[in-house]
C-alpha cells in the first residue's frame, strides 16, 4: 500500500523470489544487471549468492557457501575493474572476494573478536579520492580501517578508552573523502552515541548522543566535502544532521523525524540525488524522503560564530513490502530508480521507483 497521488514518485515492487536463509545484505554489482545476497543458513554457514535479472523473473547465476555467515558487505572500496565485494562475518572475520572466482578469498583477516555488525568501504569504483579503504564495526566495540593493500594490520584504530565500558557498534560511514588527506568515519552505537573520527588527525572530531541505538549511518554522499550525514534509530526516529557548519558549543544542527512505527533498519542515499534517500522499516515498509534545505544554511550566534542551520524532510512515498523487517537495500548506481532490498522473510525483491526526476 503506498501513500500521496499518482503525481508523486511511485515504488513498484518488480520481482520478487524467496530464499531458504536468512538475508542480511544486497548490493548491486557494479556496471551490470546483477547484485549479491549475502547472510546466514540455518547450519550457521554463509550464504554468497549471484542473482540477475531475467525477463519475468529474478535468476541465481552463482552460489557459494562459506564455513561462517555473513552479516554486512560492500564494493566500496574496489576498482570498477575487480569489482571485489568486501563481507564482515559473524565470526570477526573481512574478506574480499572475486565473484567470478569465490572459492577462495582474495583477501582475508581476522579484524575483531565478535561479529561485524557493520561495513562500508571508500575510495573505490572512483568515487572518492585517497587510499582504497574499507571500515568495520563489531560487538567487541572497536572500529577499524583497513587497507587491504597492506597485510593484516588495521591502518586506524578506534576503541574505548581505558575503563570505558565498550559499545556495540551498530553502524559505519565513511565521508568527507574530498582530498587525498581528508576522510572521516561515522560510527553509530547500541547506547545512542554517534562518533565522527577524523583519520587525517586520528582523533573524535564530533560526538552526540541522539538517546537511541544508532542501526543505520550514511553520509549523502562519501566524496564530497561532508554535507549531511542521517542517522536511524530504535522507536522510529531517523535523525538529519546538516555536517557542513559546526558550532563549538552546539555541534550539528539536525532534524528529526518518526516513521515506519517501528525500528529504523538503515538509510540509503539515492546517487543521482543526495537529497533523496530511503529508511528501511521494521514493520517490512520502505520510505522514500526529500531534504529541503533552509533559506539560509548559517546564522550568527551572539558572539559571531557561524552556527549552522537544519532544514525540513518530507515523506515522498512509502510502501510495506512484507510482515519483516527489511534487512538491507541498496540503488542501483547505474539506473535511477531501480533497487534491491531484501527482508527478513527470506525474500529479496527488485523495486523500480518513477518520478524522481520530478523531486
Amino acid at each position: 500500500m503506498m501513500a500521496g497521488g499518482l503525481a508523486n514518485p511511485q515504488i513498484i515492487a518488480h520481482l520478487e523470489k524467496s530464499l531458504d536463509y536468512t538475508i542480511f545484505d544486497v548490493k548491486w554489482i557494479p556496471c551490470s544487471a546483477r547484485f549479491v545476497v549475502v547472510g546466514s543458513h540455518a547450519r550457521g554457514t554463509g550464504a554468497l549468492q549471484i542473482f540477475e535479472m531475467g525477463q519475468k523473473e529474478l535468476v541465481l547465476s552463482k552460489k557459494y557457501e562459506k564455513k561462517d555467515s555473513f552479516k554486512c558487505c560492500t564494493f566500496g572500496a574496489t576498482s570498477l575493474q575487480d569489482r571485489h565485494l568486501a563481507t564482515g562475518a559473524f565470526k570477526g572475520r573481512m574478506e574480499t572476494w572475486d565473484l567470478e572466482r569465490a572459492d577462495a578469498p582474495v583477501y582475508s583477516v581476522k579484524a575483531h573478536n565478535e561479529i561485524i555488525n557493520c561495513i562500508d568501504g571508500v575510495g573505490g569504483l572512483g568515487i572518492g579520492v585517497g587510499a582504497p579503504e574499507i571500515v568495520t564495526g563489531s560487538r567487541d566495540g572497536t572500529v577499524k580501517v583497513w587497507d587491504v593493500r597492506q597485510e593484516k594490520d588495521p591502518v586506524a584504530l578506534m576503541q574505548p578508552k581505558e575503563g570505558e565500558t565498550k559499545r556495540d557498534c551498530w553502524a559505519v560511514a565513511f565521508g568527507n573523502a574530498y582530498s587525498e588527506s581528508e576522510r572521516v568515519v561515522a560510527a553509530g552505537y547500541d547506547n545512542g552515541d554517534i562518533k565522527m573520527f577524523d583519520l587525517r588527525t586520528m582523533s573524535v572530531r564530533w560526538e552526540t548522543n541522539v538517546n537511541n541505538g544508532i542501526c543505520g549511518l550514511q553520509f549523502d554522499r562519501r566524496d564530497i566535502l561532508m554535507n549531511k550525514l542521517v542517522a536511524t534509530t530504535l522507536e522510529s526516529k531517523f535523525h538529519t544532521f546538516d555536517v557542513r557548519t559546526h558550532h563549538p558549543t552546539q555541534g550539528y544542527p539536525s532534524v528529526v523525524e518518526k516513521a515506519h512505527k517501528s525500528t529504523i533498519w538503515g538509510v540509503r542515499h539515492l546517487p543521482q540525488n543526495r537529497d533523496v534517500y530511503m529508511t528501511l522499516g521494521g514493520n517490512g515498509s520502505i520510505c522514500l524522503w526529500k531534504y529541503n534545505y533552509p533559506k539560509e544554511r548559517t546564522k550568527a550566534d551572539s558572539n559571531g560564530d557561524d552556527m549552522g542551520l537544519a532544514g525540513t524532510v518530507e515523506q515522498v512515498q512509502n510502501v510495506v513490502l512484507g510482515t519483516q523487517p527489511i534487512s538491507g537495500f541498496d540503488w542501483s548506481p547505474d539506473k535511477e530508480g531501480l533497487c534491491v532490498c531484501s527482508g527478513f522473510d527470506q525474500t529479496v525483491r527488485v523495486c523500480i521507483v518513477t518520478r524522481l526526476k520530478s523531486l
